[in-house]
């Protein structure tokens, strides 16, 4: 099974990791063009939030 973690960087998007290779950036400051996904806006608009990671699947 695949470990899955999400690796939200402080200030920036989502980061899905597979089995420790970036598979996508993910926007989490909402004002991205092209969403789902991570384009950069959110350092244009001084998003901020903290960092964090979640595992999501383990074994």
């Amino acid at each position: 099974m695949a470990r899955v973690e999400i690796k939200c960087n402080e200030n920036g998007p989502e980061l899905v990791v597979v089995d420790g290779k970036v598979f996508a950036a993910m926007c989490r400051c909402g004002a991205s063009n092209s969403k789902p996904y991570c384009d950069g806006t959110h350092a244009k608009i001084g998003f901020k939030a903290e960092a964090k990671d979640i595992v999501v699947v383990e074994q």
